[in-house]
């Protein structure tokens, strides 16, 4: 018998017997397991989009932290107010390079630099570019000691960094449980798939599996909003 015929004789007993039963079940069970991975996936994702915000928000507190320091210092070597900004600025890794341009530029020609700062401030993380521009317009516009009250401003914002880090310290156990519970409905999702009950099946395969599918997606949806404004609020606090 050539080699083409026994290949073809194979293919033919492969065809009438069909793949065994464990076979069958292997690749059922794994079909769900993989929507699941994927339903997991996706909400550690939209976990992790949760605490961009905050990461920008505290890059935004520390470049403001060096930048009162490094302001303070050029002051107390005796350069001007404009230059002194100018170089702070650029010794400054901010999270928006561009956002202070206009702060320099209207140090450098005479303009209204707190308006400047202010508007540079982002909505979060803009508390020490708010204080500094408070600082800024007694400091040039009444004329009391610019140096000192920018020093000020810098032991200020160090202090309320470090009791902000300890309050998130505090908090990592509430968003470590908020993300557990997040996971339970895709764990429960993948449990039921390796017992071969086909809870997929079930949720996308009639309008009862979707409103079901839909309830439990509102809800876990309320549930990481309220656990993110609790947390949001005891930030601030």
């Amino acid at each position: 018998m050539t080699a083409a015929a026994m290949a073809l004789a194979v293919l033919a007993a492969w065809l009438w017997a069909g793949p065994g039963a464990g076979a069958v079940r292997l690749e059922r069970l794994s079909r769900p397991g993989r929507r699941a991975a994927e339903e997991m996936n996706r909400l550690r994702q939209s976990l992790a989009g949760f605490s961009r915000p905050s990461r920008r928000a505290e890059a935004w507190r520390v470049a403001s932290i060096e930048l009162c320091q490094g302001l303070s210092a050029e002051l107390a070597a005796g350069r001007t107010a404009g230059e002194a900004l100018t170089r702070a600025v650029s010794a400054v890794a901010f999270p928006d390079p561009q956002a202070l341009r206009p702060a320099v530029a209207a140090a450098r020609d005479g303009g209204d630099v707190p308006a400047a700062l202010l508007a540079a401030a982002p909505e979060r993380g803009g508390e020490g570019l708010h204080r500094l521009a408070a600082c800024w317009r007694a400091g040039v516009t009444v004329g009391g000691g610019l140096s000192v009250l920018i020093d000020r401003v810098a032991v200020s914002l160090r202090e309320a960094e470090l009791h902000r880090k300890d309050v998130a310290a505090q908090l990592a156990g509430a968003r470590a449980t908020a993300r557990l519970l997040a996971g339970l409905p895709a764990l429960g999702l993948l449990m039921g798939a390796g017992l071969g009950m086909r809870p997929l099946d079930f949720l996308f395969g009639g309008p009862v599996g979707m409103a079901c599918l839909a309830a439990g997606v509102a809800l876990d949806g309320c549930g990481l909003w309220w656990t993110r404004r609790l947390i949001i609020r005891a930030e601030r606090a």
